[in-house]
């Protein structure tokens, strides 16, 4: 399976906001406790400082971690979370890619309407929606960490239409893109 993408502030973003979409696509580990978790996990959350991040859970474990009672990480929910994995992956890796659901279904050999029902069967949504929603997450983070303008963020996160953009970021967020960033840097100020 390909490695993702993502920084390590990115990903500790994701476990900051119990965040299921990463579920099985990377794990963290506490080095004060050697106990790993999924990102979704709601145990308490350990100190940034004392925090590792693995691709798989044979590193992890072959790091002396062991798996979170809680959120059992080792436990596979479905016989389809391997092709979920992979398209998840797939998702994140090339979200900024103009993907159609049939470069996706190719990605992982199966047909576009069988990996449709599939995906919404173990995600509740759709691949569209799903990639839709780390788009807006890249673009978050982009909006917090950078100074690109909202067009920039836009095309860089692979909207090909800030209209849409807009639309999807306000209805993920609840807020506008520019609202979001005001927003981020007001509670930085204080």
């Amino acid at each position: 399976m390909a490695k993702m993408n993502l920084s390590f502030e990115e990903m500790w973003e994701k476990i900051i906001a119990c965040d299921q979409k990463y579920d099985g696509l990377f794990y963290t580990a506490v080095k004060t406790t050697k106990i790993y978790c999924r990102p979704s996990c709601k145990s308490r959350k350990p100190k940034k400082i004392n925090v590792e991040f693995y691709d798989d859970i044979t590193t992890v474990e072959k790091a002396g971690y062991r798996p979170c009672k809680r959120c059992q990480p080792e436990v596979e929910h479905s016989p389809h979370v391997g092709i979920v994995k992979m398209v998840i992956t797939f998702l994140v890796n090339q979200y900024k890619q103009n993907l159609r659901l049939q470069d996706i279904a190719e990605n992982v050999g199966l047909s576009p309407y069988y990996l449709e029902r599939l995906f919404k069967q173990e995600t509740s949504e759709t691949p569209r929606t799903y990639l839709e929603k780390i788009r807006v997450d890249k673009a978050a983070h982009l909006l917090k960490t950078t100074s690109m303008t909202n067009m920039e963020i836009c095309l860089e996160v692979g909207f090909q239409s800030p209209s849409n953009f807009y639309k999807v970021f306000r209805r993920l967020k609840n807020c506008s893109p520019s609202e979001y960033r005001k927003e981020f840097c007001n509670d930085e100020l204080y």
